[in-house]
Order: structure tokens, then C-alpha cells, then sequence
């Protein structure tokens, strides 16, 4: 019987090539884009200047009394992992954390509180976790680019409104659809100014809107012994949410979404950039503990007030380049990127540690220097930092 002859099929698969040269390409025209317009972001490194740019207002991060603090917490809790292990959800919870959150809660006067690893994890989980397609969420335009990811991540109606103006931010209420939420900042962490808080949540009863206030550098700074700025001002039960962080004044890290348990268990159940995470080590919460001790024994809150006053009695005829500030940030308008770094270069050489903040930033024409005072600076050097702005 004569064999049939056949023809064998075989399958090649075909692994299309990576054009790697085109991504590297968009990289690099990126950055030369960035580096033409004096807007390339580098990584620093500075030694031997004086401080007048980080966030640790009240000196807390560089504090011996709070390093004490924080070893006695240590020693009584001893048993603590230096890792939490996992996310809260798995096995990074613990009677200590919510020990925390129900501490924290009843300092800011909420009904209760959940723990993020970052400000930028709680803005981001808070707002792409409420806002549902058919919403609308309002934000002040300066507001922090946290809660415009966070706001990003979702399928609401998106406007902003003119920066703390009451009747632009009715205007953009008065179209609203849906559930509508405002999304504003208490002190702004760029302009160091104040959001008119009483007016705004007028507004948003008014119009049935949900007020979210991110305190993050009110926190510890202002109401009694440094609950916020909605504490300074009984507005407890008239706001949504808060957020609040730990990284600035208080000199740790992390931060909390304070409002009612539904709330809390609403992103417990709904947050991602909570659900998705390993919880932050219990070390961390020792340290926000004993931060919020130190913050009701300590006079840091007036000796900051009073270096602010002493700044801005100083100003004299530079007063009109500053943005109106009664916060630790105050800003110098320069305009322009190019103008900006070079000024900030001339502080450093005389050596002032400030830090120019540039467009994109900041909007084209407001690029400015954002200088932070701190309880440890004292008045010769902020007497020498201001002839250095005069004589620049």
C-alpha cells in the first residue's frame, strides 16, 4: 500500500521587536524639553546652609525631647516589629495602630480616623475612592496634586474654581450634577495663604456639597495646641472630611483621613491606596504617638508665631513681592524660571537654604521662593536672609 505523502505544519511565533530606541528617545526629548525652559527637577543635596525650606515647622524631626519620647514608647512597647508585615487588611493591623486612630481621632475632635502611609496615599485613596461617575467634584485651582490624581482616577464631573474666590467656587456649585464635593486646602502648601473656610462650607450646605479640607500644613500649626484649622473654628461637624499628615509639623510620616466610622469603613472597603499597601511599620505609629504627645506639652506653636510675626515685621518695602501670609510658608514672587533659580543660587552662596519653586509647578509668572520658617531659626537669621533678598 503506497504511503501518503503529507505536509507537516509548523507554527512560528513571531516575537514583534521592541522599538526600546523610541521610548528612550521620548525620554530624553522630555528632558531636554524640561532642561531648555530651566524646569529640570534634580535631586539635591545640601550641607551647611541654614534651613529655611523644609516642612519641620516646629523643629519636631530634629527634636531631642522628641527622640526621648519616641525610645520610651519603644521601650513600653517592645513586642513591635520593626515591619508591619503586610497590609492592614492581611496581617499589618494591630491593637496598637487603631489605639492610634482612636487617639488621633479624639484630638481633632472626629468621629474617627484611618491611618495612610503618605498624604499623597490618603488624597489620592480618598478621592478616587468616593467620586462615582455622575458626580461632581469642585477644587480650588492651587489645589495639591494629590487630590488632582486622586480626582483623575475617577469618571466624576471635574471643574475648578478661581483661587479661594467664593463666587466662582458658586458659580461652578450652581451647574453641579449628581453628588457634588468641594476639594479645597486650609493653608496651601505653595502660597502659605488661607482658604476662607466659614464661607465655604456655607456654600456648600448651601448647595448640598460635601467639604474634603486637606490640613496638612494647619496641622500642628494652628487651633488649640495645633488640631487644624477647622478645629480653630468649630467647624468639626459642618465638614465632610479631613486629611491630615504627620510629615510636616509633626516630623514623621504619614497621614489620616478624619470623619464618621461609615466613612472609615467606606474606605477601608473602597480605598486602594490603603487596600493595596503594606501598612507602615509600628515604629512609625510610636513616633506619630509621641509626636502628639510633644505637641500638647510643648510652646512650639507660639514660639512659631512669633517668628513669623518677626519676619514679616522685616519685609518693609519687599511686603507687595510676598503673597499674604499668616502661615510658616512665605512666598517671594520672582517670575520666571530662569530669574527664580538664579536668585535662589545667590540666597544659597550667602548660605540660606531656600528653594525656588518653578512652572510647572507653580502657574508661568508665579514662580516664586517659598521660604519656610521654623521655631529654630532665630532673628539674625532671618534678619540676614531678608538684606540677602534686599541686596540680591
Amino acid at each position: 500500500m503506497k504511503k501518503k505523502s503529507g505536509h507537516v505544519c509548523r507554527f512560528f511565533y513571531f516575537r514583534p521587536k521592541i522599538d526600546l530606541e523610541s521610548a528612550q528617545s521620548y525620554i530624553r526629548s522630555r528632558l531636554l524639553e524640561r532642561e531648555q525652559n530651566s524646569s529640570l527637577r534634580q535631586l539635591r543635596k545640601t550641607e551647611n546652609l541654614i534651613d529655611f525650606c523644609s516642612n519641620d515647622y516646629l523643629g519636631f524631626a530634629q527634636s531631642p525631647v522628641l527622640h526621648d519620647l519616641l525610645k520610651q514608647e519603644f521601650l513600653a512597647n517592645g513586642d513591635h516589629l520593626t515591619g508591619s508585615t503586610g497590609s492592614r487588611l492581611i496581617s499589618g493591623n494591630s491593637t496598637l495602630t487603631e489605639l492610634l486612630e482612636a487617639e488621633i481621632a479624639a484630638f481633632h475632635i472626629s468621629g474617627a480616623a484611618l491611618l495612610f502611609n503618605s498624604g499623597y496615599d490618603a488624597n489620592l485613596g480618598l478621592f478616587s475612592a468616593l467620586l462615582q461617575r455622575g458626580d461632581t467634584v469642585i477644587l480650588d485651582e492651587l489645589i495639591h496634586a494629590s487630590i488632582i490624581d486622586g480626582c483623575r482616577l475617577s469618571f466624576a464631573n471635574k471643574y475648578t474654581f478661581r483661587h479661594n474666590d467664593l463666587t466662582s467656587l458658586e458659580e461652578k456649585l450652581k451647574v453641579a450634577k449628581g453628588r457634588v464635593y468641594i476639594g479645597i486646602e486650609s493653608i496651601y502648601s505653595m502660597d502659605g495663604d488661607t482658604a476662607p473656610l466659614l464661607e465655604i462650607v456655607e456654600l456648600a450646605e448651601k448647595y448640598d456639597a460635601a467639604l474634603v479640607v486637606d490640613e496638612a500644613h494647619a496641622t500642628g500649626i494652628f487651633g488649640a495646641q495645633g488640631r487644624g484649622l477647622v478645629c480653630r473654628y468649630g467647624l468639626e461637624n459642618r465638614v465632610f472630611a479631613r486629611v491630615i499628615t504627620f510629615g510636616k509639623a509633626l516630623g514623621c510620616h504619614g497621614a489620616a483621613v478624619l470623619g464618621d466610622e461609615n466613612l472609615r469603613q467606606y474606605l477601608i472597603n473602597f480605598a486602594r491606596s490603603f487596600i493595596y499597601t503594606t501598612a507602615a511599620a509600628p515604629l512609625n505609629h510610636l513616633a506619630i504617638r509621641a509626636a502628639y504627645q510633644l505637641l500638647q506639652e510643648s510652646t512650639a506653636q507660639e514660639q512659631l508665631r512669633q517668628k513669623i510675626l518677626f519676619f514679616q515685621s522685616k519685609l518693609c518695602s519687599l511686603t507687595d513681592s510676598f503673597i499674604a501670609s499668616d502661615s510658616a510658608i512665605q512666598c517671594l514672587v520672582v517670575g520666571g524660571n530662569e530669574q527664580t533659580k538664579i536668585l535662589e543660587k545667590k540666597i544659597q552662596q550667602g548660605g540660606m537654604d531656600v528653594r525656588a519653586i518653578l512652572h510647572p509647578t507653580v502657574p508661568a509668572g508665579k514662580e516664586r521662593l517659598r521660604i519656610c520658617l521654623h521655631t529654630f531659626n532665630t532673628e539674625d537669621q532671618i534678619d540676614n536672609l531678608i538684606n540677602l533678598i534686599k541686596n540680591s
